[in-house]
């Protein structure tokens, strides 16, 4: 994989693993932020506020990775610990697994229970599609009129998503571009005068 490329998944994903009589549902989703996950998180709690644990665990922010993994009341590194693996090991990025689990009245002890997260994470994910995605810089430029040909010749080369774009007295554009791209359009962008780049 490239510097600036991750791996996710397209679409939700669900898994079952039973064991003992107990059950654990598991989902995986496409996350991007900490409110996606919250809301979500919130939404099963909700769904299954009659299981005995709802746990997670994310992986997001591609280009300084943020993660977290939290048992919910099972013993302390039985759930989250396990659940945030399967992420590590095949390298995924802003995707959330949750697991409900319900109990059949029969203890698992820790060994069955890091194994029955796991698994049930792993199924969920191998219902979902991973797709390797960029890892993309964006700017919000603003420049006189005067100055439109120049910024439209470096976008005809370099080839960025233009995201937003105003033609005015004073012009606006939001580009998009891969992170090993970044530097140089700056430095195209930079050399056209009177030039305001935020990112």
């Amino acid at each position: 994989m490239a510097e600036d490329t991750y791996k996710t998944i397209k679409s939700p994903g669900e898994g079952l693993y039973k064991e003992k009589g107990s059950r654990f549902i598991a989902y995986a989703y496409p996350v991007a932020t900490t409110d996606e996950i919250k809301t979500l998180v919130d939404a099963k709690k909700k769904e299954y506020h009659d299981a005995r644990h709802v746990c997670y665990a994310y992986r997001i922010n591609p280009a300084k990775i943020e993660f977290r993994g939290v048992d919910d009341g099972e013993p302390s590194g039985t759930a989250g610990r396990p659940m945030l693996g399967c992420l590590q090991s095949q390298e995924l990025v802003n995707v959330l697994l949750i697991v409900v689990r319900y109990f059949g009245g029969i203890k698992l002890g820790t060994s069955g229970l890091i194994n029955a997260y796991k698994v049930a994470s792993e199924d969920a994910l191998l219902h979902c599609e991973v797709e390797e995605r960029t890892i993309d810089a964006i700017f919000n430029i603003q420049f006189d009129y005067l100055y439109l040909n120049d910024v439209m010749r470096i976008t005809k080369d370099m080839k960025p998503i233009v995201l937003n774009q105003e033609f005015d007295l004073d012009c606006k554009m939001t580009l998009q571009i891969r992170m090993q791209q970044a530097d140089a359009l700056r430095e195209r962008l930079e050399k056209v005068q009177t030039m305001k780049i935020e990112d």
